[in-house]
C-alpha cells in the first residue's frame, strides 16, 4: 500500500474532510476510484479498509473529500487521522523525476563520498520541503542515528529506485 495522505478534519456539516496529501498534486487524487484507510500506515492488507470517493474539490486550504456512506460531520469525525492508501498496482505511474513517498521508504542512502548514511525509514511534510527520515543502525550502540535529510535538488542528487539507493550531498557527521 502506498500511503498518499491523511484525513485530517471535517469540512462543513455534509460529511466533507479536509485532505492533508503527501505530495505534490492533489488533482491526481480524481482519477482514483477505490482509496483505502487504515490508522496504522503500516498496517499489513488486512489492516485497512476501503473507501469509495462520492466528491472531491479543491478549497482554499487545500483538497476536501467525501466519502459514500459519510453523509454527516458526526459520521466524518469517525475517519479523521486515518491514512489514506492506494496499492501501488493501482497507481498511475510516475516519470523518472518523480515518486511516490512509498517508493522511497526503504531505500538505502549514501553520500557522494560512498558513506552510507541508513536507510529511508519515512518522509515527513514540513510546510517548506519534504524530508527524509533516515536511520543509520551501524553506528553502534542501543539507539539507531536518525538523520533529517531534505528532500530538495540541492540535496538530493539521484533515486535509483533499480538499485534502491539515494544519492545526497549530505555530511555523514551532520
Amino acid at each position: 500500500m502506498i500511503v498518499l495522505g491523511r484525513l485530517a478534519a471535517p469540512f462543513g456539516i455534509q460529511g466533507w474532510l479536509h485532505l492533508q496529501v503527501f505530495g505534490d498534486d492533489p488533482q491526481s487524487w480524481k482519477v482514483i476510484e477505490r482509496w483505502y484507510a487504515s490508522s496504522d500506515p503500516d498496517a499489513g492488507s488486512a489492516g485497512w479498509h476501503a473507501l469509495k470517493p462520492d466528491g472531491f474539490k479543491l478549497q482554499a486550504k487545500g483538497p476536501v473529500v467525501r466519502f459514500e456512506g459519510v453523509s454527516d460531520r458526526t459520521a466524518a469525525e469517525k475517519l479523521v487521522g486515518l491514512y489514506v492508501g492506494v496499492p501501488r498496482h493501482e497507481l498511475p505511474d510516475t516519470g523518472d523525476d518523480e515518486f511516490y513517498w512509498g517508493d522511497l521508504v526503504g531505500l538505502e542512502v549514501v553520500n557522494l563520498s560512498g558513506e552510507r548514511l541508513g536507510r529511508i525509514e519515512r518522509l515527513m511534510e514540513t510546510g517548506a520541503n519534504d524530508v527524509l527520515v533516515v536511520l543509520d543502525d551501524a553506528q553502534g550502540g542501543d539507539k539507531p542515528v536518525e538523520r533529517l535529510i531534505p528532500f530538495v535538488s540541492a540535496v538530493v542528487k539521484d533515486v535509483d529506485r533499480a538499485a534502491a539507493r539515494v544519492l545526497a550531498d549530505w555530511d555523514a557527521q551532520w
